[in-house]
């Protein structure tokens, strides 16, 4: 079975509804995870979504805040939710479709603005929940599974638009990136984005405060796709579709597709 699958964080499913429909008309993802929901589950908006053919969804919400849901075409079952770092918060959900592949969607905290866990308690929060999603994996290594999200933390020097100047601003530091780095260890995981495009600047988010985003092209890459080992090699045809950061209202962050043919 070959199924491609999207990642987005749509900062709010309600109010980017049209987006999330033109998305799923015009790329037809069959697997498309949302973070940044903003929503109860009860009030997705799923009329259109089933219209289209997704009909099947697993999420967790909360009003006005964090949320997470997983769309699809093809037939899943819930395959648990986990409450990282006891935050009381909407951010981990996963799936598992027929073909035994189980999906992971997360929406890791930002972290606030000061990259510092005694003056920032959102930045702690971050690290801890990275610690034990770490910790989890060692406690149980993952197989035949996709982890998706905002992951909030862009590794590497041509992830964002300039290492030496973001060096100390949240999601570019070193302890994010070492605690990014561990996770991924622990659980065996690949980098299916960078699997595909191994080389040169990638960018998934771009702030709204920038006046045209486009051309001053400051992005970062938040956005991350990972599969295990043993399913790595079946990933293929990974992209940022960056033009729907250009669309009318938009979500400050793109769409990441990646195919697996499993």
């Amino acid at each position: 079975m070959s199924f491609t699958l999207a990642t987005w964080n749509i900062n709010s499913v309600r109010l980017r509804e049209g987006l999330v429909l033109k998305l799923l008309r015009e790329e037809a993802p069959d697997v498309l995870c949302l973070q940044e929901c903003k929503s109860p589950v009860d009030r997705i908006p799923l009329e259109g979504l089933n219209a289209l053919g997704y009909t099947h969804m697993v999420a967790r919400g909360q009003k006005g805040y964090n949320g997470v849901a997983i769309i699809s075409r093809l037939p899943l079952v819930e395959a648990g939710a986990e409450d990282y770092a006891s935050l009381g918060h909407a951010r981990h959900v996963a799936a598992r479709l027929e073909n035994g592949v189980t999906i992971h969607n997360h929406y890791i905290p930002a972290g606030g603005d000061v990259p510092d866990r005694t003056v920032n308690e959102k930045f702690g929060q971050k690290l801890d929940y990275l610690t034990e999603l770490r910790d989890a994996f060692h406690a149980e290594r993952p197989s035949k599974s996709i982890l998706v999200g905002d992951l909030n933390i862009a590794p590497r020097e041509d992830d964002v638009w300039s290492h030496k100047q973001l060096l100390k601003v949240v999601s570019h530091t070193p302890i994010e990136v070492e605690h990014f780095n561990e996770v991924m260890d622990a659980g065996g995981w690949h980098d299916a984005t960078r699997n595909d495009i191994p080389e040169g600047v990638l960018y998934s988010w771009w702030s709204y405060r920038a006046r045209d985003w486009d051309t001053a092209d400051k992005g970062r890459r938040l956005d991350h796709v990972w599969a295990t080992a043993d399913i790595a090699s079946a990933g293929h045809s990974s992209r940022v579709l960056r033009n729907a950061r250009g669309w009318e209202k938009p979500s400050d962050h793109a769409p990441v597709f990646a195919t697996f043919d499993l």
